[in-house]
């Protein structure tokens, strides 16, 4: 049996919800969650980038990442904070990239999600986090 919720606990839902789009996709059922390829490419286009551009940024092999963009390949976890560093997101953008990507978003408690976090909230590129993750010997990204 589903849990009910709160009128109260709704309207905040509704309040909070940045756009309509975010709102609608993420709230009403999860109907129109776009494919995570079509959210990518949605994302460059709406930020006047290249597919090339964030590949390239994101650390990830040429190949690998033209096929993540046109839906051919389901990215890992890793590859979808790759991107994310490669767009240069931050911590509200990324964990919703995760969502959409059905993948688990960052957890503070786990030792590298909290480096992740914090790179992504200091502006950190793939390369920086890359290094951070070296210093204090957790997994690097992609490995």
């Amino acid at each position: 049996m589903e849990s009910e919720t709160s009128t109260g606990d709704l309207l905040k839902t509704i309040y909070r919800a940045g756009t309509i789009d975010e709102y609608f996709m993420d709230h009403i059922g999860g109907r129109g969650l776009p494919s995570f390829s079509e959210y990518i490419k949605a994302i460059c286009k709406r930020r006047e980038d290249t597919v090339e551009h964030i590949i390239k940024r994101s650390g990830i092999e040429r190949t690998y990442g033209h096929q993540i963009f046109n839906g051919t390949r389901k990215p890992s976890r890793d590859k979808v904070l790759q991107l994310a560093l490669g767009f240069g997101m931050d911590v509200e953008e990324t964990q919703r990239m995760l969502k959409i990507a059905e993948k688990n978003e960052l957890y503070p408690r786990i030792k590298r999600d909290a480096m992740l976090l914090y790179c992504i909230t200091h502006g950190k590129g793939y390369a920086e986090t890359q290094e951070a993750l070296k210093l204090y010997k957790l997994p690097v990204l992609g490995e």
